[in-house]
């Protein structure tokens, strides 16, 4: 039988959209070679399972509160303006993200998502990266982890983090090339028309 990886999406208000839905469309749709048994079964949570305001107003059901949310093999963090807003000092979303590192999890950010993963100490003597505009602010907030700039994403084992917003979809493709190889992810690549580069 052939593995199917569970991901999970955590969403906030000021969510930023494409943080979250770039990932979600790449792990939705990835398939083995038949191309109809699904590689990854997708879902979103947030703290309540309450709708979600992401960025500019688009309004999102997730799927899970963190109350009744399964265990996943892949956690996604995403960024956006309600990092700074709000989530940054949401002692229950720190709380969550730490309880989701294992060894045996696939933990990832994109954007300023990497702030909560540093903040919940998931980063921790790591190299890490986030949206460029944000570089400063993370080296300042964060001087024991070393920023990486200029990149799409870095690599940490069982810990990834991405650059803004599109870079998460250059992450995803990543992943699904670490875990199902080159062709399934370059045909991927192809599929939604993105240049996969790494």
């Amino acid at each position: 039988m052939k593995k199917q990886w569970t991901v999970g999406i955590l969403l906030f208000d000021e969510v930023e959209v494409l943080d979250f839905a770039g990932p979600f469309e790449v792990f939705s749709i990835t398939t083995y070679e038949d191309f109809s048994t699904k590689a990854f079964d997708v879902s979103t949570i947030s703290e309540t399972g309450e709708i979600i305001f992401a960025r500019n107003g688009l309004k999102v059901q997730p799927d899970y509160s963190f109350e009744n949310a399964p265990a996943f093999d892949i956690v996604v963090v995403p960024g956006g303006p309600g990092v700074r807003e709000a989530q940054i000092d949401n002692p229950t979303v720190i709380e969550w993200i730490a309880n989701q590192m294992n060894e045996e999890i696939i933990t990832t950010s994109i954007c300023t998502g990497a702030f909560l993963l540093a903040k919940a100490g998931v980063l921790n003597g790591k190299v890490a990266t986030t949206h460029w505009m944000s570089y400063d602010r993370f080296e300042e907030s964060f001087p024991e982890i070393t920023l990486r700039r200029n990149v799409k994403f870095v690599d940490q084992g069982n810990i990834l983090t991405s650059g803004g917003v599109s870079a998460g979809i250059n992450m995803s493709l990543y992943i699904v090339q670490r875990l199902l190889g080159e062709n399934i992810a370059s045909n991927l690549a192809r599929g939604i028309e993105f240049d996969m580069k790494f």
